[in-house]
């Protein structure tokens, strides 16, 4: 300890520490990943909307991006691989005055969860689905999912060959299947991808925010595309802001191009409203 210090001096703390449970920290991430940068989004997407976090639940699913609900003091769901939606639809049903927020990984949320998400847009249920993307399973350590770019290497998918497989663009899988909020940016547009977060969560009915970002430990040393810091950077480098953008025209591909911004905010009636509504009807005999 610096012997300057006294008992009084004050100790410095993260401004979104209040969110966060420190009993589980350390962190598991890997270092220069971009969960950690994500989850900071989120804490502060909630401190700026004033919400009481006591009414907010953070669900997620299995992989490196799965662990992050575990470590928020909102009310929090560690669901089974690929049902953090489903799980989390039942929780908005159950109670409509929750703020339900899911934040998993690509493959947890477009492979095995896949049918869950194109079937919460097709029912506009009022939740925010926050998708890490960092185009592989990076937990199991680092096969090729549905996002992985056509020819990427992975560990089910090595050299000389690659990935035979074309990826879901998913902001267009989103809008198409019915969402009413989609947007997309990187890990280092923070503030930008703050303030679509914030948007998500406000608007009635199904919204989608997609972050692009980094796993230099699998799929950045598969693909020879340096650290963390040079994955960012990258990032950085090939985004290209186009607000607005009809969403089957936002491309994406990894090395020359990722067209970011807020594609779809659209309005139309919300899955518990409809139920809501409904039951009314029923129990008025009409």
């Amino acid at each position: 300890m610096n012997p300057s210090m006294t008992e009084s001096t004050p100790v410095l703390k993260h401004p979104m520490s209040k969110y966060i449970r420190e009993d589980r920290q350390p962190w598991i991430y890997c270092p220069g990943c971009s969960i950690g940068v994500v989850t900071n989004m989120i804490a502060r997407a909630i401190e700026n909307l004033d919400l009481d976090f006591s009414k907010v639940v953070v669900v997620s699913g299995i992989g490196c991006t799965g662990r992050t609900s575990g470590y928020f003091k909102t009310g929090t769901y560690h669901t089974t691989h690929g049902r953090a939606i489903a799980f989390a639809e039942g929780v908005k049903i159950a109670n409509p005055e929750l703020e339900v927020i899911v934040v998993s990984g690509d493959g947890d949320i477009a492979a095995i969860g896949g049918n869950h998400l194109i079937h919460a847009c097709r029912r506009n249920i009022d939740i925010t689905v926050i998708c890490i993307n960092n185009f592989n399973y990076g937990m199991t350590g680092g096969q090729f999912g549905p996002t992985t770019e056509h020819l990427r290497y992975s560990q089910t998918s090595p050299r000389p060959i690659g990935n035979q497989e074309h990826p879901f663009n998913l902001v267009k899988l989103a809008a198409s299947s019915g969402a009413t909020f989609v947007a997309r940016w990187t890990a280092v547009q923070a503030r930008r991808a703050t303030r679509s977060i914030e948007k998500a969560i406000t608007k009635k009915g199904f919204s989608f925010v997609e972050i692009i970002g980094a796993c230099p430990t699998a799929y950045g040393r598969m693909n020879r595309l340096g650290d963390g810091l040079d994955m960012h950077k990258h990032l950085l480098e090939v985004a290209e802001i186009q607000n607005g953008l009809p969403p089957h025209e936002a491309e994406i591909d990894y090395d020359t191009r990722i067209v970011c911004g807020e594609f779809l905010d659209i309005d139309k009636p919300e899955y518990t409203d409809v139920i809501r509504q409904a039951h009314e009807k029923f129990r008025e005999g009409k």
